[in-house]
Parts: C-alpha cells; structure tokens; sequence
C-alpha cells in the first residue's frame, strides 16, 4: 500500500453563509483511535446536513470532526487499536460524524461496510447515510410492512429515491410527491406507484384517492411546517407518521385531537447524534436484510450529479437550487 501522506487537502467551512464560504485547506491526516479505520475517500456524499452545519445552523457533534461530509466511501488504509471488521486494503463505504469532505476521514469499525461488486466507488459514497436513514425511520420506527402503504415527502431526493427503491422490495406500495413533471418520472421509473405534483394537487386529497379512502399507513416527512396537520388528514387509521427534517420549518401550530381519533403515531429521528452502538446496531441490520438486495443489484443510489473535492461550493449550489434528483456526491 501507498504510504499515508502526513498533511491532506479537505474542504473546511471558513464561515457561516453561502456555498462560497466552502474553501480548501491544508489539514494533518488523522489518526484512527481505538476501533476506528482510516479511510482513504474516493467518493463523499453531499447531504441537507452539509448544508445546514454550512449555514451555521447544524453544528457537529461534540467529538466530532468541524468539517462536513457525512458518508464516504473509500479504501482502508489505516487501523486503530481493536478495529478487527476490516483490513487493510478493504474497500469501505461508511456513515461519519462529520470529515467527509477530505483526502482522508476516519470512520467507526463497526459502521463501515464493505462495497458489493454491483456499486460503483461513486454509488457507494452516496448510499450509506440514506440507506441508514430510510432503513430505521422507514422500517424500524415506521413499522412498514408488506401490502402496506407508503407516503414519501420529496420523493426525488437522494432519502426519497432509495425509500422508494426499500419499499418496493419489501412489497410495499409506494406515493411519493414532488415539484415538477421531471421528478415525478424519475420516482414512477424507479417504481414508485404514484407521484404527487404537490405544486398542482392536494396530497391529502390525492393519497387518500391513490388508496382507496383509507390514506397511508406510513408517512416519511422531511417538511414539518404546515405538512404535519395535513399529513395527520391524510393518514391511515393507526398510521405512522416519521420526521426526519423540518425544511417547511420546525415549528408548529397543530390540532392533536386529529392524532387521537386516529391513533396516530408521530415519531422522528436524526442521525448524526446517535451513539455509535445505535449506529453499528442499524449497520449490522441492513448487512443482514438489505446487502443481499445491493449485492443482487436491486438497490442502488439514484446519481444526480459529481464534482470534484474542490468544486463542493458548486455542489452546494446544485442542492439549494432543490433541481437535483437523486445523490450528488463529490468525486476524490
């Protein structure tokens, strides 16, 4: 193996503000910690999060790295003390705390997973936030189950896309909504049952139309705002409604009598603090339950678009425009 340089290029946020604030540096490699890998990172994931720690409104973790990028994909080449998943040499794709954005990044032993043949490095630096993201708001806290129905909010996004892809092998029927012609034949394509325009029709309307009267089962929100009385309207009795993002705002004005009578349940989560236990635990769950679908290529990362390390302030103004469908990663 090559010898690990001392210092690295990454992209580090100068200051809070707009993507021009995304700037090169000059940083020391780290060094991998008791059952942490060292990753030598070919592809990184761009995320809503990247772009909220940017905007200075998303700070990390304490512990973890100032730089963003939250998923990687790479080569090990470096093992800390008790790190026994993988070896030197391994090709990983891996959930990080924050670090993406660089030449090198360290990652948890545990959370790392190695790439199936069927993805490209590019694919595989776009698949495991949101595949860990849809696999336990989806099917751990939502509950789906075969035959039953999903609701996704922002089908097109790189969250939406792999939901989508999830739901239908596990036998679900999937709506999705979106904003324009282009991204809802993008979700039918990828085999979604039936897109929304949310710009031109009611969703609730819709939804419960699209099934039978009886509304969603599960609805995965990453608006809140005005969506979550609506999606409580729009909901099946007992249904699930899962929060992971308030882009529509956080804050809420809401009649709860409707989540009585109903019996709903509204639930969410956010990745980024949780315990590296809880994190190996959703690991150890998708390499059971859904690497078999990656390996047989079944699922895989919807790509929107790659720019190179240095150009991320492009990639952030590609998100913000909201035009993308599918992942946009950055190419090392």
């Amino acid at each position: 193996m090559e010898k690990i340089p001392a210092q690295m290029t990454v992209v580090a946020i100068s200051k809070p503000g707009g993507p021009e604030v995304l700037v090169p540096e000059t940083r020391p490699v780290p060094a991998p910690g008791p059952n942490e890998i060292l990753v030598k990172v070919m592809a990184a994931g761009v995320n809503r999060p990247d772009v909220a720690q940017r905007a200075g409104v998303y700070p990390p973790p304490a512990g973890a790295s100032d730089l963003p990028g939250l998923e990687i994909a790479g080569e090990v080449v470096a093992l800390g003390e008790g790190a026994h998943k993988h070896k030197l040499g391994d090709r990983v794709m891996s959930l990080v705390a924050g670090g993406g954005y660089a030449q090198y990044c360290i990652a948890q032993d545990a959370q790392a997973m190695a790439i199936p043949a069927s993805l490209s490095i590019l694919e595989a630096g776009a698949t495991p936030e949101t595949l860990m993201t849809v696999w336990h708001n989806v099917f751990e806290r939502g509950g789906l189950k075969a035959s039953e129905s999903l609701l996704i909010h922002g089908g097109s996004s790189g969250i939406g896309t792999m939901a989508i892809q999830l739901a239908k092998a596990f036998g679900a029927k999937v709506i999705v909504t979106v904003g324009s012609k282009d991204k809802a034949d993008a979700c039918l394509k990828l085999g979604a049952d039936h897109a929304i325009n949310y710009k031109t029709e009611d969703f609730v309307v819709a939804a419960k139309s699209m099934t039978a009267g009886a509304g969603p089962n599960v609805i995965l929100d990453m608006v809140g705002g005005d969506y979550v009385e609506r999606n409580y309207d729009a909901a099946a009795t007992d249904g699930r409604i899962v929060q992971i993002a308030t882009l529509g705002g956080a804050k809420i004005t809401t009649n709860v009598a409707k989540l009585m009578v109903k019996r709903l349940h509204h639930t969410g989560s956010t990745l980024r603090p949780r315990s590296n236990a809880d994190k190996a635990a959703m690991v150890a769950a998708i390499e059971a339950k859904v690497m078999p679908l990656l390996r047989e290529g079944r699922i895989k990362p919807l790509m929107d678009s790659t720019f190179p390390l240095e150009k991320a302030a492009d990639a952030h103004r590609r998100m913000e425009t909201s035009a993308h469908i599918g992942k946009i990663v950055l190419e090392l």
